[in-house]
């Protein structure tokens, strides 16, 4: 079933998990209660006041370069992101995000179509986000990492299952 009324936030390329999280705003620095609130604090400090839960994240090449320190993600996914959509990942950070139950999307083209501030309905499930009459499509998530993403991410799908998704034990 599509969300509706998701904001899109765009940004360019090369974003750092410094971008995302200032080292300066770690969860041991000020505290897990709040370390989410200094979600791009530098570059658009607005940001965590206020974005939306379900708010897809647009960037370019190379999203997540940098050091692979999760606490980038996790306030992320603390700000309840609905998605990123970018050209390319860093693939620690990549990884990091899934881990943490934030989908994750590669596209060449998506990026460039959409901007900032377009309220959009979006379906995990078949990968299409709609702006309007317009339909954008990504490719989907595969189905053992949809399974993992309903219970939060990969670690409470394995918690609750015993197992990774798609795993079988015949």
């Amino acid at each position: 079933m599509p969300d509706q009324n998701r904001r899109i936030w765009k940004f360019g390329d090369g974003i750092n998990t410094d971008d995302i999280l200032p080292g300066k705003y770690a969860p041991f620095m000020v505290g897990e209660e709040k370390f989410q609130s200094y979600a791009f604090a530098h570059l658009r400090p607005e940001f965590a006041a206020q974005v939306k839960p379900g708010d897809l994240l647009v960037g370019g090449r190379n999203w997540g370069l940098g050091s692979s320190r999760e606490y980038a993600p996790k306030a992320l996914k603390k700000l309840q992101i609905g998605g990123i959509i970018a050209k390319s990942f860093a693939r620690i950070h990549y990884r990091n995000l899934l881990n943490l139950g934030i989908p994750v999307f590669e596209s060449e083209d998506v990026p460039e179509l959409l901007n900032e501030g377009d309220n959009v309905t979006f379906d995990l499930g078949t990968g299409v986000i709609i702006r309007g009459a317009e339909q954008f499509q990504l490719r989907p998530a595969p189905e053992f990492l949809q399974e993992a993403l309903k219970e939060g991410s990969i670690l409470a799908y394995y918690k609750k299952y015993q197992r990774f998704p798609g795993e079988s034990y015949d």
